[in-house]
């Protein structure tokens, strides 16, 4: 049985450095042997079915082919169509009464507890609010991400040592999961 994963690579096409063509990154997931393969914007989200069930795996598959392909390193998380629908349907924000630029998720490689932000004087921010969830965590920027102040602290490399993160808006959490859906 096979499964529809989303490959969601972390900085690529940013001010146009570590450009990743998404037709290019189309033939690489072919030719790594995925079907149904679609991206999904400019910006590293790529979705494909197979039958292998190891996330981990996939991953650093993708990571060596682009590597090989485009000539840099490049972070990726690979997470199931379930897994997506899990976190969309899991935010604890009223994702439906707000526009989609004030809400955004990060994803990490791993689970992250509160210990790890805790540093964080969370209500210094306010109105701004995070909160985690299943290797994610989800970012209430009510100006948006590009004025959030909460999310330039959360971003610091002291909070996310040793983790892969990347992330995503709400419109692009919420079209991976449709192009996920089995």
């Amino acid at each position: 049985m096979s499964t529809m994963y989303a490959a969601l690579l972390r900085g690529v096409n940013v001010s146009g450095h570590r450009r990743v063509p998404m037709a290019e990154l189309r033939t690489v997931l072919g030719e790594l042997g995925h079907e149904d393969v679609a991206t999904y914007l400019q910006s590293g989200n790529a979705v494909f079915r197979s039958a292998a069930g190891d996330e981990k795996a996939l991953a650093a598959g993708i990571e060596r082919a682009i590597e090989e392909r485009f000539g840099f390193p490049v972070d990726c998380l690979v997470r199931p169509g379930a897994y997506l629908a899990d976190v969309a349907d899991g935010c604890p924000f009223p994702a439906g009464e707000l526009e989609p630029r004030q809400l955004h998720v990060t994803y990490f490689d791993r689970a992250v507890d509160d210990a790890r932000f805790a540093p964080l004087d969370a209500e210094a921010f306010r109105p701004e609010e995070f909160r985690l969830g299943d290797r994610a965590l989800y970012l209430y920027a009510p100006e948006g991400l590009g004025r959030s102040k909460l999310a330039v602290a959360l971003g610091r490399p002291a909070l996310n040592r040793g983790l892969v993160a990347t992330s995503r808006n709400w419109n692009t959490v919420v079209r991976l999961v449709e192009m996920t859906r089995d």
